[in-house]
C-alpha cells in the first residue's frame, strides 16, 4: 500500500472551499471524518445540534465519495473517543505519513492539535481556515492601536473590502446603519409565511435515532428536526428565506411573538457555521435582492451587517482576547443558575416560551437570547462561565468562537466593555414593547414592586444599584444613573428590597 497524507475535516468545516480540498488529489490522500464521544459531550449539547453534524458529515462523506476521494469514517458507534484517536486509527491503517487540518473554530481544540504532532508520530500541519471573510491576522492589523474594538467601524471596513451596498466610495442610501428602522413590534400586522421543513433521507432519520438513543437526556425535541444537511439544501432554504421572508426581515427583526418561533429569521446561522453556505455568497445574493427592489434597504444592511459585520467581528475577537477572554468576568457574577433553565418551568411567561423553545428546537432569535435569556442572566447576576456553557450547549448553531464572545461580551458585559459600550440591560417595559408574551404573563410589566411586579423591573433597578460606582463611569449610562440617584432614597430602598427578595426566590420565579 503506498503512503498517504490524511486530511482531517471537522464536523463545521462541511464545505468544498474547504481551505485543504480545492486542490486535493484523490489519489494521494484519505479524508477522515469521525463522530466522536469527545466533541459530542464536552457540553450537554442539544440533540438537533449533534444530529444536524452527524448527518451533514454523513452526507458530505458521500459526496467526498462520489468525486473519488478515500474517506475513513468513524460513527458514534465505533466508540472512537477523540479525534486524536480518529487520527491514530487512519493512520495505522493507510499507513499515512503526515496529516493535515484546517484551524479549528474552538481554542480548546486547537491547543489539543498543538500536541498531536507528537503523539501520531508524523508530520502535522495546521492551515489557516479561509473560509472566513477576514483571517486572524486581518482583524488583529485592524485592532492594532485602536482604544476601543467597536464592530460598526470593523463592519464598514468590510463594507469597503467587498463592495457590498456601496455607492462609490460611500455606503448605499447615505447611511452604513438602518439598524434604527428595524425594531418594530410584530402585532399582526403582516401574515407570517409558514416555512416549509426539510424532507428526512434515510440517512439523517438513521442519525436522529442514533442520537435519539445515544443521548436520551439531552435537550432537544428530535420529532421537530427540520434542517438542512446538505450544501444544495442549505441553499434552497436561503433561497426561500430571500424569497418570502427577507423583504419583512428588517422590520420584525427584533420583534417577539408567540405565534411563531421563526418570525422572518434566516435560520442559516447554523449553515454558515458548519460549512454548507459561504458568507459572502449570501451577502452578494441579499444584496442583489435589495438592487432588483425585492426588499428595503433597511433589511438588506442588517442582515448583511450581521454575516459580513458581527459574525467575522466576533471570531476576530475572539481569537485575539483567547485564552484569558473566557475567564472575565467584569461584574462579578456567579450566582448559581437557576434549575428552570434547563425546563423552561417559570412563570415568567417571556423567558419560559424563549427557554422552552431554545431547548425543543436549538433555536432563538437574536433577540430572544440577547434581551430575554441573556438580559435576565446579566440582571439576576448569574454565574459567567455557567451562562456560557449553556449558550453553547443549547444552540444548534453554537460553536465557541461565535459564542462565547456574544455571550460573554455581549449579553453578559463580562469583559467590562471590550464589545459592548454599555450593559444590554433592559426592564419589562422593553419585552412588553417588543413583544405578546405579557398578554399571558401572570407578572405585569408596568409594576416594579409586589407579588404581580414583573421580576425585570425590580432586577433591573437592583442591578443599575449594586453596580452604580462602575455604570457611574460609562459616558452611555449617565442620563439612567442620575435619574436613579434623583428619585427619593425611600422608593430606591423599596426597589432594590424587592430586588433582592426576587434574586432569594430565583428558584422558584
Amino acid at each position: 500500500m503506498n503512503s498517504k497524507t490524511g486530511i482531517l475535516i471537522l464536523g463545521d468545516q462541511l464545505s468544498w472551499h474547504h481551505s485543504l480540498l480545492s486542490d486535493a488529489d484523490p489519489a494521494d490522500i484519505v479524508i477522515i471524518l469521525a463522530e466522536v464521544a469527545e466533541e459530542a459531550t464536552y457540553v450537554r449539547h442539544n440533540r438537533h445540534k449533534i444530529a444536524l453534524i452527524f448527518s451533514a458529515m454523513r452526507h458530505f462523506a458521500q459526496a467526498l465519495e462520489a468525486r473519488g476521494f478515500t474517506v475513513q469514517y468513524s460513527r458514534l458507534k465505533d466508540n472512537v473517543p477523540s479525534l486524536l484517536a480518529a487520527c491514530e486509527h487512519a493512520r495505522d491503517i493507510w499507513s499515512l505519513t503526515a496529516l493535515q487540518v484546517c484551524e479549528p473554530g474552538e481554542y480548546r481544540l486547537a491547543a489539543q492539535m498543538t500536541s498531536w504532532e507528537r503523539a501520531l508520530g508524523i508530520a502535522v500541519t495546521v492551515h489557516e481556515d479561509t473560509r472566513f471573510l477576514s483571517s486572524r491576522a486581518d482583524f488583529a492589523l485592524w485592532a492594532e492601536g485602536r482604544k476601543q474594538l467597536r464592530m460598526e467601524y470593523f463592519y464598514r471596513d468590510m463594507r469597503k473590502r467587498y463592495r457590498l451596498l456601496m455607492e462609490g466610495e460611500q455606503p448605499e442610501g447615505g447611511k452604513w446603519n438602518y439598524d434604527a428602522d428595524n425594531r418594530q413590534g410584530w402585532r399582526g400586522q403582516t401574515d407570517i409565511p409558514e416555512r416549509p421543513a426539510q424532507g428526512l433521507d434515510a440517512v439523517t432519520r438513521e442519525v436522529i435515532d442514533e442520537v435519539a438513543a445515544a443521548f436520551p437526556t439531552n435537550p432537544g425535541d428530535l420529532s421537530t428536526f427540520r434542517w438542512a444537511v446538505t450544501a444544495e439544501d442549505a441553499e434552497k432554504e436561503l433561497a426561500w428565506f430571500c424569497d418570502h421572508a427577507l423583504p419583512h426581515f428588517g422590520t420584525y427583526q427584533d420583534a417577539l411573538t408567540e405565534a411563531s418561533p421563526w418570525l422572518f429569521h434566516g435560520l442559516i446561522s447554523m449553515y454558515l457555521n458548519c460549512g454548507l453556505l459561504e458568507p459572502l455568497p449570501v451577502c452578494e445574493r441579499v444584496e442583489a435582492a435589495y438592487r432588483r427592489g425585492h426588499c428595503s434597504l433597511s433589511a438588506a444592511e442588517g442582515f448583511i451587517r450581521q454575516v459580513l459585520g458581527w459574525r467575522e467581528y466576533v471570531r476576530g475577537l475572539y481569537w485575539l482576547k483567547m485564552p484569558d477572554y473566557r475567564e472575565l468576568n467584569a461584574l462579578d457574577a456567579t450566582r448559581k443558575l437557576p434549575a428552570w433553565f434547563w425546563t423552561g418551568e417559570t412563570q415568567m411567561r417571556c423567558l419560559s416560551r424563549a427557554i422552552k423553545q431554545s431547548l425543543d428546537l436549538g433555536y432563538a432569535h437574536h433577540i430572544q437570547r440577547l434581551m430575554v435569556i441573556g438580559n435576565f442572566a446579566l440582571l439576576a447576576g448569574l454565574d459567567v462561565q455557567a451562562v456560557c456553557d449553556w449558550y453553547l450547549a443549547v444552540y444548534l448553531d453554537a460553536f465557541e468562537w461565535v459564542e462565547l464572545p456574544n455571550t460573554l461580551g455581549m449579553a453578559l458585559f463580562a469583559d467590562g466593555g471590550i464589545m459592548a459600550s454599555k450593559p444590554y440591560a433592559a426592564s419589562g417595559k422593553y419585552i412588553q414593547k417588543q413583544g405578546d408574551h405579557c398578554q399571558a404573563c401572570p407578572y405585569d410589566p408596568k409594576q416594579v414592586t409586589g407579588d404581580r411586579a414583573c421580576p425585570y423591573n425590580s432586577l433591573y433597578w437592583h442591578f443599575i444599584d449594586r453596580h452604580s460606582d462602575s455604570l457611574s463611569q460609562n459616558p452611555r449610562m449617565g442620563l439612567i444613573m442620575g435619574g436613579w440617584r434623583k428619585r427619593a432614597a425611600t422608593d430606591r430602598e423599596a426597589v432594590v428590597d424587592w430586588g433582592e427578595q426576587m434574586l432569594q426566590r430565583l428558584p422558584s420565579l
